[in-house]
């Protein structure tokens, strides 16, 4: 059931600022923001005005001014959390944010509690769950890529995906259902192939949907790069490099890196979250071989390995230890050689490897200077074109939440049981059964099944305000 009580908080970022904006939400947001506010016309109170509207005044206690403030009404249903709403945008100082607060408590309000609001919004009907983590998302998006994720999510594109898989899933159980009325009859209302080709389908789609979690995932928390290689190739310098900061050590000594040091940039927006790691060699020093137990450790949680080989070393000595690397790496995964000491090795040195260096299918080769930020840009590009992240079209659906894809794993397997069902001639009841239980798991995604422990977890990790 939804708390009638009505809420207050502060909405904007916690510190000073320009502006802070004061949130109220409830039935009686209105007649609160009255006992406090004070017009220039007398008189004037804010439960006698219109909706979407804004009005100049003061915030007193007893015959204390705290602070001039705008007021903007709106009314429910239409507002973000479906009830009456109050904003209150008063000058940003903590001792003014603070003393409307406390004065608003004391008229009657509660403070809200973390993603109080969103989740009024979501038990009002004004988004479904989905739309409601977006939120948060849109929130926490540091990237142009992220953001635009959580928008296409928040408009309600991932929610129309699953509302049309459950719609046709309906029509499969419904046929199932209407023929287990007739069994005595042995009528067969829906034809096996029909049935067969539709689940197919269905199966496909939630296997795409799952399938692009670690892209989302990726888009969300940055892509992750690793820098794979020798000691002494350059890795540390190119990181620096990327990064245009004296992040790690540089040294003539090898073995200098001997733990993983991590950083995030970003590229034309999208978020790549790099990786330098302990140089690869033959060691007796159990610290750095430490480092380097992290690093293919590492190497196995990259979507894009950035391989370096020094130029100005022997070719062999290059492609032995690459062809040790090249049977760690995944399908899935991406790798950049990237072949550094370019203006030292010439180009000689260069054509020898292509000449020698077939590439494999998921290889892309990147010729650099370090120290010399030489093709630093290139290598920019690169990136971008082999994570696939810059090219997101505002219409993808994208699953960048765990629980989506968890309840879509689930979802995936009940339809697969169904299809197996069908083929193996199991009795209706239990295919029936199979088709409830995938809805069941895409209806947990948008809220259309819900539990108050589902809920709890969700909007305990919202801010306060929001």
């Amino acid at each position: 059931m939804i708390d009638q009580s009505t809420i207050c908080a502060i909405s904007t970022a916690p510190g000073v600022g320009g502006i802070a904006v004061l949130r109220l939400s409830g039935a009686e947001a209105l007649p609160i923001a009255d006992k406090v506010f004070n017009s220039p016309k007398e008189g004037k109170r804010l439960v006698d005005q219109k909706a979407n509207t804004l009005h100049f005044g003061t915030i007193k206690e007893n015959d204390k001014i705290i602070d001039e403030v705008v007021v903007s009404i709106f009314r429910a249903p239409h507002s973000f959390t479906g009830e009456d709403v109050v904003e209150i945008s008063c000058h940003g100082s903590q001792y003014i944010q603070q003393t409307i607060l406390q004065l608003l408590m004391k008229k009657g309000a509660r403070i809200a509690n973390p993603g109080e609001y969103t989740q009024r919004a979501f038990l009002n009907g004004k988004m479904d769950l989905s739309q409601a983590e977006a939120v948060a998302d849109l929130i926490a998006s540091d990237s142009a890529a992220a953001h635009k994720m959580a928008m296409n999510q928040m408009k309600g594109g991932f929610s129309k995906e699953l509302m049309n898989l459950r719609n046709e899933l309906l029509q499969i159980v419904s046929l199932i259902e209407l023929e287990l009325d007739f069994s005595e009859e042995e009528v067969e209302f829906a034809d096996r192939t029909q049935l067969t080709n539709l689940a197919t389908n269905i199966s496909e789609m939630i296997q795409d949907l799952a399938g692009s979690f670690s892209l989302g995932n990726a888009i969300k928390n940055g892509v992750p790069v690793a820098i794979i290689g020798e000691t002494n190739v350059g890795k540390s310098t190119l990181l620096n490099a990327l990064l245009n900061e004296e992040k790690a050590i540089v040294s003539d000594i090898e073995g200098t890196t001997r733990d993983v040091i991590e950083d995030v940039i970003n590229i034309e927006g999208v978020s790549f979250r790099f990786i330098d790691t302990a140089g690869i060699r033959n060691t007796k020093d159990k610290i750095e071989s430490l480092g380097i137990e992290r690093t293919f450790q590492k190497l196995q949680q990259a979507q894009v390995v950035l391989y370096m080989i020094d130029l100005s070393r022997s070719l062999k000595e290059n492609i032995a230890r690459l062809e040790e690397v090249r049977e760690k790496i995944q399908d899935h995964q991406e790798v950049i050689i990237v072949g550094n000491k370019a203006d030292v090795a010439g180009k000689k040195a260069i054509d020898a490897l292509l000449a020698d260096l077939p590439l494999e299918r998921n290889e892309d080769i990147c010729f650099i200077s370090a120290k010399e930020q030489k093709n630093i840009s290139q290598l920019r590009e690169l990136l971008l074109e082999v994570s696939n992240v810059a090219n997101l079209n505002t219409q993808d659906v994208i699953v960048s939440n765990a629980r989506h894809y968890e309840a879509l794993v689930k979802a995936g397997e009940a339809i697969d049981r169904v299809i197996a069902g069908i083929h193996n001639g199991i009795s209706n009841d239990f295919v029936s059964q199979d088709i409830r239980e995938c809805m069941h798991y895409l209806g947990e995604i948008t809220g259309a099944i819900n539990t108050d422990e589902v809920l709890g977890n969700i909007f305990k990790n919202f801010c306060i305000g929001k």
